[in-house]
This record gives C-alpha cells, sequence and structure tokens, in this order.
C-alpha cells in the first residue's frame, strides 16, 4: 500500500535526521506530534542534499547532484518518489503549499558548493544564506503557521533572521573543516589566514543582530511550534556563547561543540524560561 511506503519514507526522513544532528533531533522531539514529522522530512530532504556537495569526495558530486536535483524534480511534479526522503519532502511540500522558488533558492545555493570557494562581496554571501538557510526557515514556518499566509507573511521576516543567525553560527563554528577541509570561504572582507578579535567580534555583533530579530517572531508562532523553535534558538545562542569566549586563533584550530549533557540542561533551562513566559 502507498500509505505503508509513505510511513517508512517518514520514518526514514527522522532516522537521517537523528543520526547527523543531535541538536536539531532535540529540539524537532519539542514540536507538537502533528507537525514534528514535517519537520523531519524537510531537514532529511536538505540533509541530503548537503551531504552530497560536502562529503561525497571520491565520487563525482556534480552527476550525484544533477541526479539528486533531477529526482526532486520528479518527485514534485508526480507526487510520489522511490527515494524515500524525497517521497517524504514532496508529502510535506504539497500539504503545505511551500512556494517552488524556495526549493529553487536552496538548490541553487547547495549547487555553488560545488566550485565556489569564497564570497567576496555581501551580495553574494546574503543571496547564499537566503539559499542555504533562510529559506530552509521559510518552509519550516508553513509548516509552522499550518499553511496560513497571513501568519507566514507576518513572520516571514523573522524567520529568515533565525535561519541566518543559525547558519552564520555554523559558518564560525566550521571554519577550520570549510576552510581546510573543502577551501571555502564564507564570510566577505575576512582574512582568515590573519582573523583577529575585531574580525570575530564584527561576525558575533552581525549574528546577534539576527537572533534578536528571530527570537521576536518565536514570541509569536503558534503554540505547536514555539518551544521547540526556543529550544533551537537556546542552543544555538549557548553554542555563540562559547565562540565569543574563545580566542579568534582557536576557532580556526577547533571545532566548538556544546556537549550532550549540557544540551540536556539547556532543555531543562529552556522548559522553565518557556513556562514562566522569561522567552
Amino acid at each position: 500500500m502507498k500509505a505503508l511506503f509513505d510511513t517508512v519514507s517518514y520514518k526514514c526522513s527522522k532516522v537521517v535526521t537523528k543520526s547527523y544532528s543531535t541538536s536539531f533531533s532535540l529540539a524537532t522531539k519539542m514540536l507538537y506530534k502533528s507537525i514534528r514529522y514535517d519537520i523531519y522530512n524537510i531537514y532529511g530532504f536538505v540533509r541530503f542534499a548537503d551531504e552530497i556537495v560536502d562529503s561525497f569526495h571520491n565520487y563525482d558530486k556534480e552527476m550525484l547532484f544533477n541526479k539528486f536535483s533531477d529526482d526532486l524534480e520528479s518527485a514534485l511534479k508526480d507526487k510520489i518518489s522511490l527515494n524515500p526522503i524525497l517521497n517524504s519532502f514532496q508529502h510535506t511540500f504539497h500539504q503545505y503549499n511551500i512556494d517552488k522558488s524556495l526549493v529553487d533558492a536552496f538548490m541553487k545555493s547547495m549547487r555553488l558548493d560545488l566550485h565556489k570557494k569564497d564570497y567576496l562581496t555581501e551580495e553574494e554571501y546574503k543571496e547564499y544564506i537566503y539559499g542555504s538557510a533562510d529559506v530552509v526557515g521559510l518552509m519550516c514556518l508553513k509548516v509552522f503557521v499550518n499553511g496560513d499566509d497571513l501568519k507566514y507573511n507576518e513572520l516571514k521576516d523573522t524567520a529568515m533572521s533565525l535561519g541566518s543567525a543559525f547558519q552564520k553560527v555554523n559558518f564560525l563554528r566550521d571554519l577550520k573543516a570549510d576552510f581546510e577541509g573543502l577551501d571555502r570561504t564564507y564570510f566577505p572582507n575576512t582574512d582568515l589566514n590573519n582573523l583577529d578579535e575585531q574580525s570575530k567580534q564584527d561576525i558575533i555583533d552581525d549574528i546577534e543582530r539576527d537572533f534578536e530579530k528571530g527570537l521576536s517572531g518565536i514570541k509569536k508562532l503558534p503554540i505547536e511550534a514555539k518551544f521547540g523553535v526556543f529550544m533551537a534558538y537556546r542552543y544555538y545562542s549557548q553554542l555563540l556563547k562559547k565562540l565569543k569566549k574563545t580566542p579568534a586563533l582557536n576557532i580556526k584550530n577547533t571545532r566548538v561543540r556544546v556537549s550532550n549533557p549540557k544540551k540536556i540542561e539547556l532543555l531543562a533551562r529552556s522548559y522553565v524560561k518557556y513556562q514562566l513566559n522569561l522567552m
């Protein structure tokens, strides 16, 4: 039965989420069950695309990405795919009437990672972040507001700011892996060979502005989504605090993490803040 295949597909997306990101998986568990699987479905899709361009070094990445892109188009058109990750994503895409331009922008940014190594201007940087992060936030927002266009438009800008903040924290955390492992630099006007404290602080100030705007939107989310998104915000805020305390030279030579026990502590404290309306 098709229903059984769909159920298996959704479970595959959940496994991808749990396997690749303990923090995102933990935050997703805090969402209401009614929307939880749809967020797994979105994450599974974006994670697979990202893995192709970031991890499959011994394979023809461009060929694999082109095939994935073609399969994606077929899945969205036919409303089914034998790739369970794409099958689950197309279900969420159609159920919440996600704008195809968001998917196209995401795939465009992922394709840039096949060849583009640096972003020299603010315009290039912002376009990449829009496609790689902001649109993912907007896809999730469609689920959070249950397709309500009025609520979606009200929260659109704040959702994009939160997506930008998450992505920029990832960039700062992953400086070593991106620079040394993938020969990529995302921050414009920043010499990563000579990253100093002022350059690091400029990046952090920019992220904190995005977080401030993003938090204002979290407070207006429907109850089904609010605590889960707040949990993700708290995790990334904690990660940014650790990066803030880490000397610039050390950021280039290590990968700052939030330990699993700390994540559980964050969950408990976040729940108290949420219950007391101290967000």
